[in-house]
């Protein structure tokens, strides 16, 4: 079965469907991108061929100074201040493992620009193991090395 959106297939745009249950997006001839029958969304950026695409699962960028403020986020629910330079990332969404990466960065606070960012599950840096719905961040001073509250902190989860 196709749907064609366009009546001119070899420069619009069309749909298909074949009988495996994979749906194609091509344009001018050529699949661009495409649902497979397990449910990845593959597309061409240009490489040549379509490719899974691993999306973003979770972001957040917060203030973890005084009162732990979220700026901006995308399936992130809260976030919870342990300590002194110790947070949770809280999800609104569970990930179905805790296979994920975590990814961040942070900015130096007013008294000390020498900054260090340690994820879940990282040895000896106080943090928790990570969770299919949380995630544990620790800043710190690689100055005094202590756990110290930083102003921009911003961390994206990949599944």
């Amino acid at each position: 079965m196709a749907i064609t959106i366009n009546a001119d297939t070899s420069n619009g745009l069309k749909l298909t469907s074949d009988t495996s249950g994979q749906i194609d997006f091509q344009s001018a001839g050529s699949t661009k991108a495409l649902i497979d029958t397990s449910g990845n969304l593959k597309f061409n950026s240009g490489f040549g061929s379509a490719a899974t695409a691993y999306g973003c699962r979770a972001w957040v960028n917060f203030n973890g100074t005084g009162t732990v403020a979220i700026r901006a986020s995308g399936n992130v629910s809260s976030i919870t201040d342990n300590s002194t330079g110790n947070y949770t990332m809280n999800m609104t969404t569970a990930l179905v493992d805790a296979d994920y990466s975590i990814m961040g960065m942070t900015t130096g606070n007013s008294t000390d620009n020498l900054r260090a960012l340690s994820l879940a599950g990282v040895a000896g840096n106080g943090a928790t193991t990570k969770t299919t719905t949380a995630c544990n961040v620790v800043t710190g001073s690689t100055a005094t090395t202590s756990k110290v509250d930083m102003a921009d902190i911003s961390l994206a989860v990949f599944r």
